[in-house]
C-alpha cells in the first residue's frame, strides 16, 4: 500500500467530497480529530465568502473547531455547513455548552456559478454526504469536491482553464504539514520555475476587461500535528497567503477573496517555527500546482 502524501496523511484528519460533474460544482469537508483542532485563518481580498470566519480571529474566545467546509456555489454553498453540523452532532462532537454540544464548522466558498449550472449548488444534504463519507484515504484530487468548477487565468474575460483541487503532504526533519487547495484565481498559476502552468500567460492589460466582483477565490487549508496556539495558527495562515503570491500571478487582486485556514491537532510538541513556516509555504505552492495538474 502506497504512503499517503495528501492532507489525510496527517493522523486524525478526514476528507470527504460531494461532486456534481455535470453541474460543475461540489463541496469538500475536512473533519478534525474528535477533540477538535486549534485553528485560525487569514482572509485577503474584498469579497471572501465565509461562515464563522470571525470566530477564527485570535482575539475570539473559542480555540478549537470540529470541521472545515470548502465549497462551490458562492454564498448559496455556505448552507452545506448545516449538513456537516448535523453529522457531528449525531456523533457527539462539538463545543460543550450547558445544554448541548455545538459543532463549530467554519466554511469558505468559491464562485463557480458561471461554470456548468448556476441553479445547482451544494446545500445541507450535500454537506452531510461529504461529511459521512469522509475518510483517512488519500484525498481524491482534480475536478472533485469544491474544485469541480474551479478555474484559473480569467483576466482576459474568457472562462479560464480548470483549476481543480489539490492536496499534498510535506515532511522534513520529522515535521509534517498537509495542505489542500481549491484553485479559482483570476491570475495564472506558475510552475516551479516561474513559467505558466495554467492560464493565458500574457498578463493583465493584453485585453480591456473588468472581471466580475466576486468570481475568483483560492481556498487553502493547512493541517499539522504539532501544537500551535491560535495566534500561531494565524501567523501561519498569513504565511500561507504570502505563498500564494509565489504560485499565482497576479495574486490577491481586487477581484480575489482568498481564504487560508491553519489547523493544529496539537498531538505533538511544538516544532521549529522557521521550519514550520517554510513547510507551510512549500505545501501551499505544491498543493496549488497539484490541483491544476490533477484537473488537467
Amino acid at each position: 500500500m502506497s504512503e499517503n502524501r495528501t492532507l489525510t496523511g496527517i493522523p486524525g484528519f478526514l476528507v470527504g467530497h460531494w461532486t456534481d460533474a455535470q453541474a460543475r460544482t461540489g463541496c469538500t469537508v475536512i473533519l478534525c480529530p474528535p477533540g477538535g483542532a486549534v485553528a485560525s485563518a487569514s482572509f485577503l481580498g474584498p469579497s471572501p465568502g465565509t461562515r464563522e470566519g470571525v470566530l477564527l480571529s485570535p482575539d475570539k474566545k473559542v480555540e478549537r473547531i470540529h470541521a472545515l467546509l470548502l465549497t462551490g456555489g458562492s454564498a448559496f454553498g455556505l448552507s452545506a455547513a448545516g449538513g456537516v453540523v448535523r453529522v457531528l452532532e449525531e456523533r457527539g462532537v462539538g463545543h460543550q455548552t450547558p445544554w448541548a454540544r455545538v459543532p463549530l464548522v467554519p466554511a469558505a466558498v468559491i464562485y463557480d456559478l458561471g461554470v456548468g449550472r448556476a441553479d445547482i449548488r451544494p446545500g445541507e444534504a450535500q454537506g452531510e454526504h461529504a461529511a459521512r463519507i469522509a475518510s483517512a484515504d488519500p484525498v481524491p484530487r482534480g475536478l472533485v469536491g469544491a474544485g469541480t468548477g474551479a478555474t484559473a487565468g480569467k483576466y482576459l474575460g474568457s472562462g479560464g482553464v480548470p483549476g481543480g483541487l489539490g492536496s499534498v503532504l510535506i515532511e522534513r526533519h520529522g515535521v509534517r504539514v498537509g495542505a489542500l487547495a481549491v484553485v479559482n484565481p483570476i491570475g495564472d498559476v506558475l510552475n516551479e520555475r516561474g513559467g505558466v502552468l495554467a492560464g493565458p500567460g500574457v498578463g493583465p492589460g493584453a485585453a480591456a476587461f473588468t472581471p466580475g466582483d466576486v468570481e475568483n477565490t483560492t481556498l487553502i487549508a493547512v493541517v499539522t500535528e504539532h501544537t500551535l496556539s491560535k495566534n500561531e495558527c494565524r501567523r501561519l495562515a498569513d504565511a500561507a497567503q504570502a505563498a500564494l503570491a509565489r504560485v499565482i500571478h497576479p495574486s490577491h487582486t481586487p477581484w480575489d477573496g482568498d481564504s487560508a485556514f491553519v489547523l493544529s491537532a496539537a498531538t505533538l510538541p511544538p516544532a521549529d517555527p522557521l521550519l514550520l513556516v517554510t513547510l507551510v509555504q512549500e505545501a501551499v505552492c505544491a498543493a496549488v500546482r497539484d490541483a491544476v495538474r490533477a484537473a488537467v
